[in-house]
This record gives C-alpha cells, sequence and structure tokens, in this order.
C-alpha cells in the first residue's frame, strides 16, 4: 500500500515523521524553550534535501552539517555585536548566492545555509547559553536527514520514478500540443500553435533534465541496479520519442490545407492524441508501480492510418506531398515501436551513459564563480541586490533596537521574496502577503483551539507538514501554513501572540516592499536584456545539433553520448530563449522594443529546431546512403556551408549574406533538378535534402530578424550611456 503513496505526501514523509518525533522530545524532556530552533532546523534541512542514492544522501548530509554549523555559530557569535553582524550577514549573502554559479545542488545547500543563519537570529534569547540554539537548530537538520534515509531505504526508487513519471506527463501534453497542428477547422491560427508548443517544449526539457539529474546521481558507481538502467531505458526512450514528434518535414498549414478534406489528416490528430494518451499511461503506471501495456486502440489507428495513406497515394499523385506524409507516418510509427518495446520489458543491457554538467575541485568551482562575476551575469545581479537587502534589513533593525521583537523576520521575508527576476518576485510578493494574512487572521483563533501543550504541538507537526507539502507548487499555501507554525510555535515558548501578529504583518510589508524596490531599480533585468545574446546562443546550439547528425552519416556513429549532449543544449538554448520571452510578455511595457522581436525569433528558432531533429530522427535511415557518392558529393557541401552560415548569421551585413544565400539555394535547385531526371531516384535521399531546404529557407528571415535585434541593441546601449553620462 505504500508504494503507491503520491509523490508529493511521500516527499513530505520525512519532515511528518521529525516533526512528530521532535514534538514528542519537546514534550517528554519539557523543553518548550528550545522548540523553535529545534523545528526550525527540521524545516532548513528539508529545503535543502537532494534526491541521492544512499551514499551520496550520507555525503550531502555531511556537508549540510558542517555548512549548518559554520553558518549557526558564525551568527551566533556575531549576535548582539551590532554593525559587525551587519556585515557578516552581508558578506555571507554575497558569497552564499554567488556559490549557485557552480549548479543547482550547490546553490540549494547554499541558500539553505543562509536559512539557518537567519533562522538563529529569529530564535535567539539573551538568557539562552550561546551554544544552544545553534545545536537544536542541528539536532533539528539531524533528525530530519536521519528520517530521509529510512524513507529512502524503504522507498529508495520513488524518486527516480517520479522524475521519469513527469518526464513522460510533459512528453504527452508535448504531443497534444503537436496534435494541434492537424486540426483541420484551424489552420490559420499557425503562429499561436507555435508559441503554445514552445513552451511545451520547455516545460518537457526542464523535466528531461530534471530527469537526467536524477539518472546520473544514481549511475555514477560501479554498479547500477538493474532498475536504474531500466528507468534509464525510458528515459531514452522518452529522448527518442520527442526528437521524432519534434521533427519537422512541411509547411503545416500547407499539408492541412490539402488534406482538409480526406480522413487523413483526422487519424494523425488522433494518433498522436493517442500516443500522448500512451504516456500519460505510462506515468501512471510507474506511479502506480505497475507495468504498462499499450491499449489496442493505439494498433487499431496505426493500422488504419497506413490503410488510409494506401489509398490517399492511389487517388493523389503529387510525389513530394506523399513522401512529407509518408515520413510523418514513419515517425509516428516508430513512437508507437517505442511505446511498444516499454510495453514489453524489453531493455538492453547495455549501460547508458549520462551526461551531467557536474563540476568539481576547487579551481573549477573558483573558475565557475570568476565567470559570474559582472553585472551581465544575473546571478551576481541577484546577489548583489540581496546582498543590499539584507544590509538595509539588518540595519533597520540594529538602528531602531527590533532584536527583541524580532525584527530579522523583515530580513527572512525579504530573502524568501526577493527573486533572480522581476516577474518572479512580483508573483511570490502577492502569494506572501495573502498568505502572511490568512495565515494571521486563522492563527489568531489558536488559543481558543490549543489550551494545552499537546494540542499547540499537533498544531505545529500538521503546520509544518504542510508547510512542506506546499512550498513548492502553491506558495501562498505554504506561507499560510508556515505563519500558523510560527505563531503556535511562540505560543509554545511562552509569548502572547496577539502581540507578535500585528509586528509579524508590518514586517512582511516591510520585506515584501524592499524585495520589489531592489528588483526594480537595482540594476532591473529589463536594463540588461542581451537578447541578441540569447539567439545567438539558440541558432549556434542548432548549428552544433546539424554538424553532429551530419558527422553521424559521415563516420556512421550511433546515438553517441555526443550526439545527444549537442540535442539536449539545442532544446535547453531553446528552452532559454523560451523563458526569456515569457518573462518579457509578463512586462510588455518595460519590453516593449523587444518583445515584437522575441516572438518572432521564437517561432523561428521552433521552426530550425524542427527541420534538424527531423534530419536527426532520420539518421538511422541516412546510414544506408554512405555508398551513394553522388548524394554524398551534394549532401556534405551544401551542410557545411549551412552550418558555417548559421554559425556567423549575426556577423554577417545584408551584403555579406546574399551571395552566400544564394550559392546555397542554386546548389539545393541544381540538386532537386538532378534527382528529378535521374531515373534511378528511389526517393530515399530526397528527405534530407528537402530538410536543407526547409532550413535553408528560413535563413533569410532568421538574418533579417537578427539584424534588427542588433540594432535595437545598440540603441538601447546608446541610450544607457546617455542616460549614465
Amino acid at each position: 500500500m505504500l508504494i503507491k503513496l503520491n509523490s508529493k505526501l511521500l516527499t513530505a514523509l520525512p519532515i511528518f515523521l521529525a516533526v512528530n518525533i521532535a514534538a514528542v522530545l519537546i514534550w517528554l524532556l519539557n523543553i518548550t524553550a528550545q522548540s523553535m530552533p529545534l523545528i526550525l532546523g527540521i524545516i532548513a534541512a528539508g529545503l535543502v534535501d537532494l534526491d541521492h542514492r544512499l551514499s551520496g544522501r550520507l555525503k550531502n548530509i555531511f556537508y549540510t552539517l558542517i555548512a549548518f554549523s559554520v553558518s549557526s555559530l558564525v551568527t551566533q557569535y556575531f549576535l548582539g555585536q551590532g554593525w559587525l553582524l551587519v556585515l557578516s550577514m552581508t558578506v555571507m549573502t554575497f558569497v552564499f548566492t554567488m556559490v549557485g554559479a557552480v549548479g543547482q545542488r550547490y546553490s540549494t545547500i547554499a541558500f539553505g545555509t543562509l536559512v539557518v543563519s537567519l533562522y538563529t537570529t529569529l530564535t535567539y534569547l539573551p538568557q539562552t547559553a550561546w551554544y544552544v540554539n545553534p545545536l537544536m537548530i542541528l539536532s533539528g537538520t539531524l533528525l530530519y536527514s536521519l528520517m530521509t534515509v529510512i524513507v529512502h531505504l524503504c522507498f529508495p526508487h520513488r524518486p527516480l520514478q517520479e522524475s521519469v513519471s513527469r518526464s513522460f506527463i510533459a512528453l504527452a501534453d508535448y504531443l497534444d500540443a503537436k496534435a494541434a497542428f492537424f486540426d483541420p477547422d484551424d489552420v490559420e491560427q499557425l503562429s499561436q500553435k507555435q508559441l503554445s508548443l514552445a513552451m511545451k517544449n520547455s516545460q518537457l526539457i526542464n523535466a528531461f533534465n530534471e530527469c537526467r539529474t536524477a539518472l546520473f546521481y544514481r549511475m555514477r558507481g560501479n554498479h547500477r541496479h538493474s532498475y536504474t538502467n531500466q528507468m534509464s531505458r525510458y528515459y531514452m526512450a522518452a529522448q527518442d520519442i520527442h526528437e521524432r514528434a519534434n521533427s519537422s518535414h512541411f509547411d503545416y498549414k500547407a499539408l492541412a490545407t490539402q488534406l482538409k478534406n480526406t480522413d487523413l489528416i483526422f487519424r494523425i490528430q488522433r494518433l498522436l492524441e493517442l500516443e500522448a494518451q500512451a504516456c500519460r499511461d505510462i506515468a501512471q503506471c510507474l506511479q502506480q508501480n505497475r507495468d504498462f501495456q499499450t491499449h489496442s486502440r493505439l494498433e487499431r489507428a496505426i493500422k488504419g492510418i497506413s490503410q488510409s495513406f494506401e489509398l490517399y497515394s492511389q487517388q493523389h499523385s503529387h510525389a513530394k506531398v506523399r513522401l512529407n506524409i509518408q515520413t510523418l507516418l514513419e515517425n509516428l510509427q516508430h513512437i508507437h515501436w517505442q511505446l511498444e518495446s516499454l510495453s514489453q520489458q524489453s531493455y538492453s543491457s547495455e549501460q547508458t551513459q549520462i551526461y551531467s554538467e557536474n563540476i568539481t575541485g576547487l579551481v573549477k568551482i573558483a573558475n565557475a564563480i570568476k565567470q559570474n562575476l559582472t553585472f551581465q551575469s544575473q546571478l551576481f545581479r541577484h546577489a548583489m541586490r540581496l546582498s543590499i537587502v539584507v544590509f538595509i534589513c539588518c540595519a533597520l533593525v540594529e538602528l531602531f533596537h527590533l532584536q527583541s521583537d524580532r525584527g530579522y523576520w523583515i530580513l527572512l521575508t525579504a530573502i524568501f521574496v526577493c527573486q533572480p527576476n522581476y516577474s518572479a518576485t512580483k508573483l511570490r510578493l502577492k502569494q506572501r502577503i495573502i498568505g502572511t494574512i490568512l495565515g494571521v487572521i486563522v492563527g489568531s483563533a489558536l488559543p481558543y483551539m490549543t489550551s494545552t501543550l499537546e494540542a499547540k504541538l499537533a498544531v505545529v507537526v500538521i503546520s509544518s507538514t504542510l508547510f512542506y507539502f506546499f512550498r513548492s507548487n502553491n506558495y501562498s499555501f505554504s506561507t499560510f501554513f508556515m505563519t500558523i507554525q510560527v505563531l503556535a510555535s511562540f505560543d509554545i515558548i511562552g509569548f502572547n501572540i496577539y502581540d507578535a501578529m500585528l509586528p509579524r504583518l508590518v514586517d512582511t510589508f516591510i520585506g515584501t516592499g524592499l524585495a520589489w524596490f531592489a528588483v526594480s531599480y537595482l540594476w532591473s533585468d529589463w536594463r540588461y536584456l542581451q537578447l541578441d545574446n540569447v539567439v545567438r546562443r539558440a541558432i549556434q546550439s542548432n548549428s552544433t545539433y546539424l554538424l553532429h547528425i551530419v558527422s553521424h552519416l559521415q563516420f556512421g556513429k550511433g546515438n553517441d553520448l555526443k550526439y545527444r549532449i549537442a540535442r539536449r543544449n539545442a532544446h535547453n538554448s531553446a528552452t532559454l530563449l523560451s523563458s526569456t520571452i515569457a518573462s518579457m510578455n509578463n512586462e510588455p511595457k518595460k519590453y516593449a522594443k523587444h518583445l515584437q522581436q522575441g516572438f518572432e525569433f521564437l517561432q523561428l528558432n521552433t521552426a530550425l529546431l524542427g527541420y534538424i531533429s527531423a534530419l536527426g530522427a532520420y539518421r538511422r535511415q541516412m546510414r544506408a546512403m554512405k555508398q551513394d557518392i553522388d548524394f554524398l558529393s551534394e549532401f556534405y557541401p551544401i551542410s557545411k556551408k549551412i552550418i558555417n552560415l548559421l554559425n556567423h548569421i549575426d556577423q554577417l551585413s545584408a551584403v555579406q549574406f546574399e551571395p552566400l544565400f544564394q550559392v546555397i539555394n542554386q546548389a539545393l535547385k541544381r540538386s532537386q533538378e538532378q534527382h528529378e531526371n535521374d531515373a534511378r531516384n528511389d526517393n530515399r535521399n530526397n528527405v534530407p535534402m528537402q530538410q536543407l531546404n526547409l532550413i535553408t529557407q528560413l535563413l533569410p528571415s532568421l538574418h533579417h530578424a537578427m539584424q534588427g535585434t542588433v540594432k535595437t541593441e545598440n540603441q538601447q546601449d546608446n541610450q544607457n550611456e546617455s542616460a549614465s553620462s
């Protein structure tokens, strides 16, 4: 029964167990005065909980305890020393934030370490011995860590299972977005569909990255568990399905118009929707620990679409349209085969290599941080903003002597609300205020509902668990329950919660106001927006992806690690572009000069990546062409010219671009004419040359848009220079 627990419940299980044990200890040992740092130590440990295999978890716990010890003891030492505390908190904030340059895992532990220093200030009591608060915080951390190890031993594969499951859910959403392209009654909304597909692609790539990281940390040992290899097979299958589905072989609007009055387009749409449902079924089976079996409807849909295509081919003689449809159906068939292989549990014994950007060693860590010590880095700007906010908050506490009133709640609020970008901060600000107000209103009834210590401890257990349960998907609820938990904790240690309510509200408004001011006026994101750099990175990543596909044909390599890295980098760059445009769209007034260009680039990059992905999906068939000297003599030179043009497209003026483009275009036209007149032409070479032609037709639009962006960026730079002077 436990194996079927909801993943969110399972994630919250360690903190539920840890807080329950802490509550029992507080009750048995009568240590109500030390209850708050003990509970906050558990919560801090929960904030830095990272998925890993058992040995990795034990290492994380060891490093976390060291980091928390140093942070808490340093803060405890400077407490009561006035401006020395202000300075130390400011320095720690900057250092811990910049550690995020090393990677997400380091960033998570560093942020938790910063939070521990804040918890040390919040729970400080002058009459308490100096070592009590750090000791209780570390005890809570150790207690939570012990619970995570126990839960991991009971459910060792569950986090990885859930990660793979989320990948298939995101893949299903992507396939549904792709199916919308084959709606014959809605062919005019292509731009909107491309934008929707780009956003779904971003969500899918984020899910893939999370899954890859989970696999990476489980496959680093010499002996992999068989289940890890099984999940690796699922992950690889999902990536292959994505590449097939992402492939673009034609103009969707033109094809939908041509097939509008046939049943073929409806069958294509339905097949994609059925394959999306199959992906959701896989996710559900993983969550419920069941074997996946494909539905008979999917098999019937495959047979039906094949018969429909045969009938269409007999009635229509247009060879190019038939080839486009045939290639599309081959991709859909391949997706079906991948789903079938997962249902048959036919896994290869080959151990797949998983790559992750894992920075290790002091020199590499130092270099990673050094590279971000510039205002062009969003991380550095965030570190500077956060440090200034911390300085102001601590200064307010010192100047107005708010230590006894828990004035550091202002600092805690500001730290949690201030995010790396304006849109995220504004959303977090609203959620924090709403959650705090509701928490104070509901918390005001606690004295009437909890007259005994046992009842108060029960409230702490429930609210702490629910805070953790909602922390990643509903920050308003999370803040609501955390407010109740804090008020209940104040009640347990003997404070009058009615005296604490108004200060908590005021502190929340001050903290959120400072966070809003920081992201609005301190090195604001829109002053450092460099859309051309984001676009350039996306185009060059696509160029590298195309280069690896061409290399596969030239050298006959399989699905090697370098190819998968190039493919992932192309999709990660597309995701970065999508997220940049999404952030710009949230603030249309500030980004008015860039927004329309951003949408144009997003559409062009989505189309370019789709055309290249089609070649990637076709690379297995392309191996058979290695002996076709005539084909290779045309394909390689054209491909290399396209790759070179993509790499330098932002540096070429219109005068320089046009002759290079015409050389490629004329070569493609000659190739097409030769194949049309060649009686030996068997159509197998048509697909790769067709994809090169589709990529080529995008080049003028890409170049024109790129030139417009560079011009706008230069104008923006001149305006900034004028304003600064």
